[in-house]
């Protein structure tokens, strides 16, 4: 939330001094002042981001079922999606992970209503992995994805405090790939991951230094 505030803060300073610039006679300050002030207050005040507890198992369990398969529902079968979907969203697992893997929720939410959520888990020293960031198809082109990741980011320097790399897993055909590499993120590695009745993770390993 700090990085925004301050950006909307810079934004308004830069429109301060735009001069007067005309197109065919027609100023266009007012308009362009009116737009990225109407788009960044959006961002900022919109979309709220909190920390998740136990409390919010059963919530996370809900956007997952409507934010998983319809990522993967292109990509891998149902049966694959059913067993993976208990295999990291069950809420005894979920239980699992916040409690004794250290797994750390974040909920997006958007006027209010839940629309995504990303953890963190810590690897090994000055190692993270970024282990889930998704958002409800609905509010994929909202700029919640890339608020999602940059919290991720800021739990990380607030857990580590000093330089550390944060790394994930992205099956090879997911369309997700770009966004990662647009974060900055680069692919380091890549595998088949047997993760139990027969069943694969085919993904590349990304890689992004924080600092």
């Amino acid at each position: 939330m700090y990085y925004l505030i301050t950006l909307y803060y810079k934004v308004l300073d830069f429109f301060s001094f735009l001069p007067q610039l005309t197109i065919k006679g027609v100023t266009i300050y007012p308009i362009m002042n009116y737009f990225c002030r109407r788009t960044t207050e959006k961002l900022i005040f919109m979309i709220r981001i909190r920390k998740a507890t136990t409390e919010d198992i059963k919530l996370i369990n809900e956007l997952a079922w409507i934010a998983f398969p319809a990522t993967y529902r292109e990509i891998l079968s149902k049966e694959q999606i059913d067993y993976m979907m208990d295999w990291m969203y069950s809420p005894e697992n979920l239980m699992k992970q916040m409690t004794e893997e250290g797994h750390v929720y974040y909920i997006a939410y958007s006027d209010d209503k839940a629309t995504g959520y990303v953890s963190i888990q810590k690897e090994g020293d000055n190692l993270f992995h970024l282990q889930k960031i998704y958002v409800l198809p609905e509010y994929q082109k909202e700029h919640i994805g890339k608020q999602l990741f940059f919290k991720a980011m800021e739990a990380v320097r607030e857990i580590n405090c000093g330089p550390c790399t944060m790394e994930l897993n992205v099956n090879r055909n997911n369309p997700a790939l770009g966004f990662y590499e647009h974060m900055g993120m680069r692919k380091v590695n890549e595998g088949d991951f047997h993760i139990g009745n027969g069943y694969y993770m085919n993904d590349y390993i990304m890689s992004i230094d924080i600092k």
